[in-house]
């Protein structure tokens, strides 16, 4: 195995340098550890953002994939597989069934779908200039072109203009503001029930209630981005499940195949009926490896109550770092959870520490910790974390 400092050599020579990465290069894991190339051993508590929800190498799940390479890797979409459709049909009884699911590789795709079948059915529900989505600031949909259009965050936009038109962004969790901007020509509206990217900030009830009427009202279709916060990690299999609503359309991706690229668009019926045959394509999206990892990623999920687990542990990890010292609060759901540092101390710097001393998170603001640790995480584990980041924020070094 090369050494930490060949690796990043042979990184810097040979791999577009589009990611500021940390000092370290990780070479195996399993559950909720992980272990770099100089042998250490890390707690894993972000899961490869939001990725890995069973924790790394889970039998069930590597079993399904080395079981499917050894039978079918690939076929076209042009035919039929025998593993697609029962991922399809597990997901649509997730949503309360009375949908249809399209596969694609990851949470861009997925939402580059759920934009896709939006203006489709707005055009051919409103005219052709019914197009036009709203989403909000603080929000992340992907970097493809036009999911990087619906984000609202102009400093990643800015190097890539011009952009697609046909997007608006309103203030997150503000009622009135995406009232005054909704008008005919919008066909949809595309929120996170929580803002994963933006610092891990939840919608409240009120506010994904009154814009579920809203768009009732006007004719315009609810998108749900659960790409980060899906699939049991807020302690509902779905974050929106919190306020009671159902969406027209609902994204998923990282923690469906826990680690294989798999992303989902999944649509009410009538809504997914406006795509006909060649309207929209991959030629990865739903193929038998991927559809194999995610099939057995569910079962594992259902069987172990994924969302009731999480929302436990959850509990007891906001609880424990409310009490720690230089954390000023705790916001978030579930599993997905940022810490709030207290005035003074650099996200980036406290995230560092804890690295340093064996625990995996991220700063996901200036000022805040992102933890999103899998979602079979125990209370041993999380105590262990909770300790090393009350000696980071505190900075006495690593916990006796």
């Amino acid at each position: 195995m090369k050494s930490f400092d060949e690796l990043v050599a042979l990184d810097a020579g040979n791999v577009m340098q589009t990611y500021g990465r940390l000092p370290v290069a990780f070479v195996r894991g399993e559950g909720t550890s992980l272990w770099d190339s100089e042998g250490k051993r890390y707690l894993d508590f972000l899961s490869g953002l939001a990725v890995t929800s069973l924790g790394h190498a889970h039998p069930d799940v590597a079993e399904a994939i080395a079981e499917q390479a050894r039978t079918l890797l690939h076929v076209s979409n042009l035919y039929y597989n025998d593993v697609q459709p029962r991922v399809a049909e597990r997901l649509n009884a997730l949503l309360g069934g009375g949908g249809r699911v399209f596969f694609a590789n990851s949470g861009a795709e997925a939402n580059e779908c759920a934009i896709k079948l939006a203006r489709r059915h707005g055009q051919k529900n409103g005219g052709p200039d019914r197009f036009h989505v709203i989403s909000a600031y603080g929000s992340f949909h992907g970097r493809t072109l036009t999911t990087l259009a619906a984000t609202g965050q102009p400093q990643k936009q800015e190097t890539f203009q011009p952009l697609p038109s046909g997007f608006r962004q309103v203030a997150f969790d503000d009622f009135d503001a995406l009232e005054a901007a909704m008008d005919d020509r919008v066909a949809a509206v595309l929120l996170e029930a929580v803002q994963g990217e933006g610092g891990v900030v939840p919608a409240s009830t009120e506010y994904l209630q009154a814009v579920r009427r809203l768009c009732d009202e006007r004719e315009a279709l609810l998108i749900l981005d659960e790409v980060q916060c899906g699939l049991g990690r807020t302690g509902k299999w779905f974050g929106f499940e919190h306020a009671g609503i159902s969406p027209d359309v609902v994204t998923m991706a990282k923690a469906l195949g826990n680690g294989m690229p798999i992303g989902a668009c999944w649509a009410r019926v009538e809504v997914a009926s406006a795509f006909a045959p060649g309207d929209h394509a991959t030629t990865f999206g739903g193929q038998p490896l991927a559809a194999s990892a995610a099939l057995a990623t569910l079962a594992v999920m259902e069987r172990e109550r994924i969302p009731e687990r999480a929302a436990r542990a959850g509990a007891r990890l906001s609880e424990g770092l409310q009490k720690v010292p230089g954390i000023a609060g705790v916001r978030g759901a579930g599993l997905l959870i940022a810490a709030e540092l207290a005035v003074g101390l650099d996200a980036k710097t406290v995230a560092q520490r804890c690295l340093d001393t064996g625990l995996v998170l991220n700063a996901v603001t200036a000022s805040a910790l992102r933890l999103a640790p899998p979602l079979l995480v125990t209370d041993t584990e999380i105590d262990e974390a909770i300790a090393i980041i009350a000696a980071a924020c505190t900075a006495e070094g690593p916990p006796a």
